[in-house]
């Protein structure tokens, strides 16, 4: 499937991706890069950065490199599992991701992610399973 960056940006805007901020700066080949700055409504009740605030970013890349990866036939995906490990949080700035396409089959999709704080230091690790719905 063929999508440019405005493309794939307006299609959250007014949805999940939107509403926490997440970006697409770049898409190559099983490669998705976004961004998301950081503010208050990120944060959980204990004043951290929010665990879903980090998924959210790295889910949002890994979902649309899925849409840019389907095979023929694939009409669109479904998660049917992810993982992400913690390794630091942040509080302010701008978090970035690079979601990369580990294996691209007929039938499911993985995907890696990381996500990095503003100096570029991994925050989070995250794996996720795509199944391609035909």
């Amino acid at each position: 499937m063929e999508l440019t960056l405005a493309q794939l940006n307006e299609a959250g805007s007014g949805l999940f991706p939107g509403h926490i901020g997440v970006e697409i700066d770049s898409v190559a080949d099983g490669v998705v890069r976004g961004r998301m700055e950081l503010d208050d409504h990120h944060l959980a009740p204990n004043g951290y950065l929010h665990a879903a605030a980090v998924i959210g970013l790295a889910d949002t890349a890994c979902g649309y490199g899925s849409i840019l990866s389907l095979p023929e036939g694939g009409i669109g995906f479904t998660t049917i599992e992810l993982k992400t490990n913690f390794l630091r949080t942040t509080l302010a700035g701008t978090i970035g991701c690079e979601a990369t396409l580990v294996h691209g089959g007929r039938t499911t999709q993985i995907w890696d992610a990381t996500v990095s704080d503003a100096d570029g230091r991994p925050m989070a690790l995250f794996r996720c399973t795509q199944l391609v719905l035909c």
